[in-house]
């Protein structure tokens, strides 16, 4: 009977396809040239030979790879350094946070305690205050801490590591409670009946179950440490070996916003792609745990 109607549907005229159809697809190709046209300039400054801002046109008139030559050649900027650190840094701090976040809200979900409601309001009220607040305190904390415990001193990869790993433990525990809260409790019941222990829950069922905002979060952590900058200078900036390449890359720009754009922009493209490689590979276990959900049940 689906078919019989589809076939007896007479095809759109002209007029009518650009009236249903066609501003469909021409809000599509706005939206999509609008989101592409920031990384098209980017590409397009990476090959401009001239390496300036204010010459700088979407097709180069001298294209090249001498950016990538004066981005990766020079000793005083080890550029591949600092990639390496800040791909070191996300991961930690991208396992972390999941981990901690999927811990916490797994208590705050399934556990009923004393002060649980207060614990979540506080959580949500600390997130309204902007990152910035907390540069000054987390600096003198960290100069303090750095006199009894080495390994937490400024200037410290794991300093900034456990800053981070604590940083977003309140939007990752909001995200995966409301996640946890739609898993049914009778999961939890059933497994304790059949004498699984708590941890044996969490590990085994639930994890498995929340796969998929477990891969946003790790995807979001990986990439906001990627780009953060601020917080990273202030306890990185006056080590030279461990800084991460947010804050190398601004030295390419420091009072000097016209003479190496063609470089910043080569090191922009060329960090974008362990971003790419890690969404590529999260979208796959994204897509696969929604799947195996629904056929679940």
């Amino acid at each position: 009977m689906i078919t019989e109607d589809i076939l007896k549907q007479k095809p759109l005229t002209p007029v009518q396809w650009a009236r249903k159809i066609a501003w469909r697809h021409g809000v599509g190709v706005a939206a999509v040239s609008f989101a592409l046209f920031p990384l098209i300039w980017m590409i397009s400054a990476s090959f401009d030979t001239l390496g300036s801002l204010s010459a700088q046109k979407l097709i180069p008139d001298n294209p090249g790879l001498d950016n990538f030559r004066e981005l990766l050649g020079n000793p005083d900027q080890p550029y591949l350094k600092w990639l390496r650190n800040s791909i070191i840094i996300s991961s930690a701090n991208a396992i972390l946070q999941m981990f901690i976040g999927a811990t916490a809200a797994y208590a705050l979900s399934r556990f009923r305690f004393k002060g649980r409601k207060l614990t979540l309001m506080t959580i949500l009220v600390v997130q309204m205050f902007p990152q910035l607040l907390a540069a000054t305190a987390i600096f003198l904390m960290l100069a303090d801490l750095g006199k009894s415990i080495p390994a937490l001193a400024l200037g410290q990869t794991t300093a900034l590591i456990i800053v981070f790993a604590g940083g977003a433990l309140g939007i990752n525990a909001w995200m995966l409670k409301g996640f946890y809260d739609t898993i049914p409790a009778e999961i939890d019941e059933s497994a304790k009946v059949d004498g699984a222990s708590h941890a044996q829950i969490y590990f085994r069922i639930i994890l498995p179950l929340a796969r998929p905002v477990l891969a946003v979060i790790t995807l979001l952590s990986f990439i906001g440490t990627m780009n953060e900058f601020l917080i990273t200078s202030v306890i990185l900036g006056g080590n030279q070996n461990s800084i991460t390449l947010a804050v190398g890359m601004q030295q390419y720009i420091d009072g000097q916003y016209n003479a190496r754009w063609g470089p910043f922009a080569a090191g922009a493209l060329i960090a974008s792609v362990p971003v790419m490689i890690l969404f590529m590979y999260l979208q796959k276990h994204v897509v696969s745990g929604l799947t195996a959900g629904a056929n679940k049940g």
